[in-house]
């Protein structure tokens, strides 16, 4: 009896752990509203490297992760050297979407060839990849970009996916949990995604799963972009929530990179660099009481038993 007992006092403490909510687990009530804002593609270009960095020196954005495939990654990397506490993750690639401004794999082409398009670059959307790409190669080619990273001195506080390619079939998912439990990082899943996948989701119980996820398509009127963004933050519900944003100049360089297209092209992710950065989308956030959070936070979570 008093071994039974022991076993229960001892079982106890873990079985309160895991009913705490993520905010508890951070020091935060039960109720807080967290969110992470995130940019997307820094590497892709000066442009947005330098819009980017700017969100993050001022704390308008909490997070970014980086296109490792892309060549202003040099960039980032001096940057992640001079800024050792910005929080940066990888935002894995499969996928090369512009129409004159292409890459292809880290891999060797040879060891990935159903990574790669007639061109030899990565395939042009998220629906041509999983088509594809073979399971086996996507992870030779992921694990190429995290390995990269990590030679370049640059160390991830989560994973994500460029378009979500990662996220476009059950294989291309198990690979891409398989991978960040190897390198011990959280990766972008939101419930709603984990019960999608529930019959044969590889994610583990330590995983962390955002409550929502908030991005910008292509339905707001383009010139009520903060109206989006504002009522957004008015809809956020206690939880661990992300924005994700797409930060740029409108300059002659991203206009270049981003030509006919404008999802997310140039003068897109100058209006999310606005919106970021102004006042009224500053105080919705202290109107609504959002505490702002990192990809690092969430990583120290995965180390607690």
């Amino acid at each position: 009896m008093l071994r039974l007992l022991i076993i229960f006092l001892l079982f106890v403490p873990s079985m309160f752990a895991q009913t705490k909510t993520v905010a508890e687990r951070l020091g935060y009530p039960a109720d807080a509203k967290l969110l992470i804002i995130h940019a997307d593609d820094l590497g892709v270009a000066h442009s947005v490297d330098a819009a980017s960095f700017d969100a993050l020196d001022k704390g308008a954005i909490t997070s970014a992760s980086i296109l490792m495939t892309c060549p202003w990654v040099s960039e980032v990397v001096t940057y992640a050297k001079a800024h050792p506490d910005a929080d940066l993750g990888l935002h894995l690639t499969l996928t090369s979407e512009w129409e004159t401004y292409r890459w292809g794999s880290l891999a060797p082409a040879d060891k990935v060839p159903s990574l790669l398009d007639q061109a030899g670059t990565l395939w042009s959307t998220e629906h041509l990849a999983a088509q594809n790409v073979k399971p086996a190669e996507a992870e030779l080619e992921i694990r190429a970009q995290i390995e990269r990273a990590l030679a370049l001195g640059i160390r991830p506080t989560h994973l994500d996916s460029h378009m979500g390619a990662l996220y476009s079939t059950p294989e291309l998912f198990a690979i891409f949990v398989k991978v960040a439990h190897e390198y011990h990082l959280p990766i972008r899943v939101a419930k709603f995604q984990a019960v999608a996948t529930s019959a044969q989701s590889p994610l583990s119980e330590k995983d962390i799963k955002l409550d929502a996820i908030v991005i910008e398509g292509t339905q707001a009127a383009r010139d009520k972009w903060i109206e989006f963004y504002v009522e957004a933050i008015r809809n956020l519900k206690p939880g661990l929530s992300e924005m994700i944003v797409h930060l740029g100049y409108d300059d002659a360089e991203l206009q270049a990179v981003t030509v006919n297209h404008e999802p997310y092209g140039s003068a897109w992710r100058q209006r999310d660099h606005n919106v970021v950065n102004s006042a009224e989308f500053k105080k919705a956030l202290k109107d609504n009481h959002v505490i702002l959070i990192k990809w690092r936070d969430v990583q120290k979570l995965l180390a607690q038993p």
